[in-house]
């Protein structure tokens, strides 16, 4: 069972085996609850709870006319926490438009690589401090991506999605889905480079 993919294990809960929806919950639950959490945000954390558990849910009531039919059990899950995550927002006024207002346009770059003079972390206290300093205000400056790129990101980043399976889990053709990805970045690093610049090593 441990070795089985998820496609077996779901059709195997299908007909009836309850082991297998827990294998596939103990695989993914972790990373979706992850996903949900930093696409809801700080404005709607309190109901990162409700969207994963309905996200389960739905899956369960979906076992019997689920079929693994290009997309992995993983896109298709997510998928279902995006379209839940996205209801949400939309209920409590807090997202609008899941289209980007800049995704017909040419992509827009930094004007510099606000990365490249950072030093490495070592083991040294100041630099734990540092890279964990780095590392709130990266989850600050993803807060504020507008929720269509955050998605986008947060599918290739946090859960290895390729660009293809993220444009079908988000209901995009591939090229939009490119783009938002690129801006997700270019906003996340220029985001950085602002609150984070360089730091010059004295030694």
């Amino acid at each position: 069972m441990d070795d089985a993919s998820d496609d077996h294990l779901m059709q195997a809960y299908a007909a009836g085996d309850a082991v297998a929806f827990e294998r596939l919950y103990a695989r993914h639950q972790a990373a979706l609850y992850r996903f949900v959490r930093r696409l809801l945000g700080t404005a709607a954390a309190t109901q990162a709870d409700e969207v994963f558990q309905d996200t389960w849910l739905r899956a369960i009531q979906a076992r019997h006319s689920w079929q693994a039919q290009g997309a992995s059990f993983r896109t298709w899950l997510f998928t279902l926490a995006h379209h839940r995550a996205v209801d949400c927002l939309r209920k409590s006024g807090r997202e609008t438009s899941m289209e980007g207002h800049d995704d017909g346009e040419a992509p827009w770059e930094p004007e510099a690589a606000p990365w490249a003079d950072w030093p490495a972390a070592n083991t040294q206290s100041e630099d734990r401090a540092f890279w964990r300093a780095a590392g709130h205000k990266l989850l600050d400056c993803l807060d504020a991506l507008p929720v269509a790129q955050k998605a986008a990101f947060l599918l290739q980043h946090d859960d290895d999605l390729s660009v293809a399976d993220i444009a079908q889990a988000l209901g995009l053709g591939f090229e939009t889905a490119k783009t938002r990805l690129r801006y997700a970045m270019a906003k996340l690093r220029t985001c950085m480079g602002a609150y984070l610049p360089a730091r010059v090593d004295a030694r």
